[in-house]
């Protein structure tokens, strides 16, 4: 899908707040309420809108640590990615989950309340898993950045 200069100005302030109302957004994007609705509409039905959700902060709920882990499996068939995928896709501590190219097959963002929460999930879930050779989890110290909003300047 192409997208036009009103498209990514209705994209862009949904990024930032969501609970706009139509009129309103429309309003700010230059377009009648029908227009941008419809707009929004199109962009649902193609994908690109997938859903309109809250961003909770971990922090405020208690969940202190951010670990990104290296996963390392001891087979690469299709049946142990497959297993692996199936088994990470049901652990709540795990927020984002990616396959990787390199010396690591996965690499997984994980939220836990503290160290020993985690290390718990290490042990107990992690280590469990089908196939799992290594884990390498690197505990982030700090956030620099963090933003869900995607580089629309760079859509063509």
């Amino acid at each position: 899908m192409n997208l036009d200069e009103f498209d990514k100005k209705i994209l862009e302030r949904l990024q930032s707040d969501a609970t706009i109302a139509v009129a309103d957004l429309a309003e700010q994007v230059g377009l009648s309420q029908s227009t941008c609705w419809r707009r929004i509409n199109v962009l649902e039905q193609a994908g690109i809108i997938r859903s309109r959700v809250a961003l909770l902060d971990a922090k405020a709920l208690g969940l202190e640590v951010t670990v990104f882990a290296n996963i390392k499996l001891s087979a690469h068939g299709r049946r142990s990615l497959s297993e692996f995928e199936e088994a990470i896709a049901v652990c709540p501590e795990v927020i984002e989950c990616y396959t990787m190219s390199g010396e690591m097959d996965f690499l997984l963002h994980i939220v836990s309340r503290d160290i020993e929460a985690y290390e718990r999930f290490l042990r107990e879930t992690l280590l469990q898993m089908p196939s799992v050779q290594e884990v390498h989890s690197h505990i982030a110290l700090s956030r620099v950045k963090y933003t869900t909003a995607l580089p629309l300047a760079e859509v063509r």
